[in-house]
């Protein structure tokens, strides 16, 4: 449906896209996944021509999209994009806001246009927001309304831009939830995105973007799991690890309490499994304070998605020490409460790193 050949994107001496050439068929939901700055959203701007091409071709359906004599406000009904920031009117009404583009665009009357956006809102779970402004709905809403808005111009192909970066955590479920009931109704999908989980979940294919390039492109299961490139293996190792440094006794433990909480949500991590890992993260931490003033203590928290397991791997340099059987350590309820959250704990001392590994049970 999609081919694009030697795409590039310059901005004066900055070269952002660098040759891209690759296809997107009929039906299929891509995740575009990478570090910031590697020109996803940029790939994505200039399939919708909202960012002018500096080199290559983009063909729909054999037609070239970069033809002078194209007609772009066809081609974006037809590709329609969702961006991270809603850009709803915060002048009209939800409906409003649904039925303007359908009614000035496509000229059906008001009352196909607002029957048709209503059925789109019961689509999205807000035809109750019918006649609400978009400053008093939440993110989540916003986005959904969003969503059903593009959906009113019936576009054969949708572009999203990282649809869940300006979120809270607790709204990032309900647009994916959108995003999957259309991905299981056919809808042709590019999705740039942080949820790995999410890509992994909704995609027939995932490219890892990299310098400008689509660096390595396969199934879910190809990238997440088997990922032969050494960039691509980084990035996926670092989006599934969470990595804490602590080496004073007055770390802020609110903070590491809500980075690990985001890094639950990205993860569809069960309430159960997040609330028992909290649990040991707290009393392991209690354990290690005592010494952290001539410690530098390292956590990682590593999730897998294959085996669903998480560990809590905690490291420190030095002579061998291990928290859990420190005899100067009185508590014996924190060292309980561990060993009832956990399904194994594993200790290593060698060449002067201490390695303590926990599995949270499910």
């Amino acid at each position: 449906m999609i081919k694009v050949e030697n795409l590039s994107k310059k901005y004066g001496d900055l070269t952002v896209l660098k040759g891209i050439s690759t296809e997107i068929q009929k039906g299929e939901v891509v995740s575009i996944i990478g570090p910031s700055g590697t020109g996803k959203s940029t790939f994505l701007r200039c399939l919708n021509l909202l960012d002018q091409p500096s080199g290559g071709s983009i063909t729909i359906d054999s037609k070239n999209i970069l033809d002078s004599q194209t007609d772009v406000a066809k081609i974006r009904q037809r590709m329609n994009m969702v961006f991270q920031s809603f850009n709803l009117f915060s002048h009209l009404s939800v409906l409003e806001n649904l039925t303007l583009a359908p009614i000035k665009l496509k000229g059906i009357s008001k009352e196909e246009a607002e029957k048709k956006s209503m059925d789109l809102l019961r689509l999205v779970g807000l035809a109750e927001k019918a006649d609400n402004y978009p400053d008093e709905l939440s993110g989540g809403q916003k986005q959904r309304i969003a969503i059903a808005r593009c959906l009113a111009m019936e576009p054969e192909i949708i572009l999203f831009d990282e649809p869940t970066s300006a979120l809270d955590p607790t709204m990032v479920s309900e647009v994916l939830s959108v995003i999957r009931r259309l991905a299981k109704e056919g809808m042709t999908m590019a999705i740039v995105t942080h949820e790995m989980a999410f890509a992994r979940d909704v995609s027939n294919r995932v490219f890892y973007m990299d310098q400008g390039l689509i660096y390595e492109e396969g199934t879910p299961a190809q990238i997440f799991d088997a990922p032969q490139k050494e960039r691509t293996q980084a990035f996926i190792n670092r989006v599934r690890n969470l990595v804490f440094t602590i080496n004073s006794q007055d770390f802020d433990l609110y903070a590491l309490n809500a980075e690990f909480e985001l890094f639950c949500e990205k993860q569809f991590l069960t309430k159960k499994l997040r609330d028992n890992a909290l649990l040991v993260i707290e009393e392991l931490l209690m354990m290690y304070k005592p010494f952290l003033n001539g410690l530098a203590l390292r956590l990682t928290v590593a999730y897998s998605e294959k085996n669903e397991l998480l560990d809590l791997i905690c490291e420190t340099e030095g002579s061998q020490f291990n928290p859990l059987e420190n005899a100067q350590l009185p508590d014996e309820i924190g060292l309980n409460l561990i060993k009832s959250f956990t399904s194994n704990i594993d200790f290593v001392w060698s060449n002067n790193i201490n390695k303590l590994k926990i599995t949270i049970k499910k």
